[in-house]
């Protein structure tokens, strides 16, 4: 039996006294009063109650090195992204790796792949293949509805998913961006219990008062805590923190632990909001997570303090997995797995004849996944649509990376760049080659930079060229998390010195190509109107 001392937060009774915790068979097995001078604190692990591991661009067993050193234990993960390119032996990729290393990885049933009929995936998921999976002790829930005009419209499809999570007892997570009214009753009316997409107070409010419940969400591109936080004080039983996506070097400085001091800072009551971080999801999925009951797995973490919550030690069944910032879970071997067919294109492939004075452009928003749409005037150059650089309206491209097409061109505000170009395969949710540049040739140089690489993210310039390969599924490295966190704030830095403007230039690129949150996206089919559902025309 192992024992250690602290003092014990009883989050769910308001106390905090001096404690031994006594565990042994990686269980607890009694939590006892003793005096003692010892200061630290003992606490459940956090949980991040919504993310996608493929957008750290590692795989689970690397994730995992990283998120014990900040205190989280668990994570509720939703594996569409590698769905969208593998089908279902992505997700059995994802729960396999995850299962060889010391960390409580509850993955979902893709509810959406792919998301919408307007774009290209590797991959289909139906109704049959969510019964197969949601039999599965492995998956623990019905992960994010995104097709939320089919649930209010009645969709065959989309209804047999739901009611296959109903029979097999699992919750079903949700995604309505801006849905309110009876539109959300509806919505929620349907069995879906969650919603992470909540961009506004009024928003998160109305969808609580229905029964929802609401995860604040700050990831590397969508940051909504500051919008949501005053919430939770209030509805602290019915709120979860979430990061959705986060890139390896954020994952490096922080995770869960962050947002609860910015709460904490906030003036929030610290029992709030540990039972946010700690408490609600492991009984909202009913997680294999310890809450450091008797009898529970001895999942808990050591604080050196309530305000900054610096986790000194990380502990999961029992063993001890991190410990002042060294991470003792090892890498492992793990295959590759891939899905890309294209063959390099030309500049010529970029080009769009100009017929319109005009253009629709996707305006991006700093923080945000939604966009707004725009109208701009055009620049021709004999007979092309070009970048105007100085008003900061940029060609973009999205490049079928499954099968050879001519790739879809579009344009764009907001990302500053004043030379150069920018590229990812990383482009949620069907994971096409999206591109954002200064001219045809920049766009063209990126974009066969990534296909080279069978996938990555990349920022050239002339002869400059930073790339980290993700040979994974075009989506995640082969790397440890510490390499590729360095590799990606190399390429971050240089789209800045680029003139790129935006905080996360690369998370936000990759959301440039989700039709499922409005307004103006681009797929590798075409132009297209989130409020609208349906495609538009670029020039007007």
């Amino acid at each position: 039996m192992k024992t250690i001392l602290g003092q014990f937060v009883d989050i769910e009774n308001k106390n905090i006294f001096s404690a031994e915790v006594s565990f042994a068979d990686g269980k607890i097995v009694s939590v006892k009063e003793k005096e003692h001078t010892i200061q630290h604190y003992i606490l459940p692990g956090f949980v991040d109650a919504h993310i996608h591991i493929e957008s750290s661009m590692l795989v689970p067993s690397e994730f995992a090195r990283l998120a014990v050193l900040h205190g989280t234990v668990g994570t509720i993960s939703d594996p569409h992204e590698i769905a969208n390119v593998l089908g279902k032996e992505g997700v059995y990729y994802m729960i396999e790796n995850g299962k060889k290393v010391s960390f409580k990885f509850h993955f979902g049933a893709p509810s959406c792949v792919p998301a919408t009929a307007f774009e290209t995936a590797g991959a289909v998921i139906d109704s049959d293949d969510i019964k197969e999976l949601l039999s599965s002790p492995d998956i623990n829930y019905l992960a994010e509805m995104m097709n939320y005009p089919g649930v209010l419209f009645d969709d065959d499809e989309v209804l047999k998913k739901i009611a296959w999570a109903k029979h097999f007892n699992k919750p079903v997570d949700g995604h309505a961006p801006g849905l309110r009214g009876k539109d959300a009753e509806k919505y929620i009316s349907a069995g879906i219990s969650t919603d992470h997409e909540c961009f506004s107070f009024d928003e998160a409010n109305e969808k609580l008062a229905l029964g929802m419940k609401i995860l604040i969400r700050e990831g590397s591109a969508a940051k909504n805590f500051e919008a949501l936080i005053d919430l939770l004080p209030k509805h602290y039983e019915n709120m979860m923190f979430c990061s959705d996506d986060k890139h390896p070097d954020d994952l490096i400085v922080g995770h869960i632990n962050q947002l609860c001091a910015r709460a904490v800072a906030k003036g929030i009551d610290v029992f709030k909001v540990l039972q946010v971080a700690c408490i609600n999801p492991v009984k909202h999925y009913n997680m294999n997570v310890g809450l450091l009951q008797n009898a529970d797995a001895a999942d808990f973490i050591v604080v050196e303090d309530l305000i900054e919550f610096k986790v000194l030690q990380t502990y999961i069944n029992g063993e001890l997995v991190a410990e002042k910032g060294e991470s003792f879970i090892e890498s492992i071997p793990f295959e590759k797995p891939n899905n890309f067919n294209v063959s390099p294109k030309s500049i010529d492939d970029f080009r769009i004849e100009g017929t319109s004075k005009n253009i629709r452009v996707i305006e991006a928003l700093d923080g945000e996944l939604i966009t707004n749409e725009i109208h701009s005037s055009a620049i021709l150059k004999n007979g092309n649509l070009i970048s105007d650089v100085e008003n900061d309206i940029l060609k973009m491209a999205v490049v079928n990376r499954y099968q050879d097409v001519k790739p879809s061109v579009a344009f764009i505000k907001n990302f500053g760049l004043k030379k150069g170009a920018i590229a990812s395969s990383v482009a949620h949710d069907c994971h096409n080659i999206v591109v954002v540049g200064t001219s045809d040739e920049e766009i063209c140089s990126a974009v066969n930079l990534i296909i080279e690489n069978k996938g990555g993210v990349c920022a050239v310039n002339g002869n400059q060229k930073k790339n980290l390969a993700l040979p994974v599924a075009g989506i995640m490295s082969a790397k440890n998390g510490w390499e590729a966190g360095k590799e990606y704030q190399e390429i971050d830095a240089m789209a800045k010195d680029l003139g790129c403007t935006l905080r996360a230039p690369f998370m936000t690129l990759s959301f440039m190509a989700l039709l499922v949150i409005p307004d103006l996206k681009l797929s590798d089919k075409g132009l297209f109107s989130g409020n609208k559902f349906e495609f538009v025309d670029l020039q007007l």
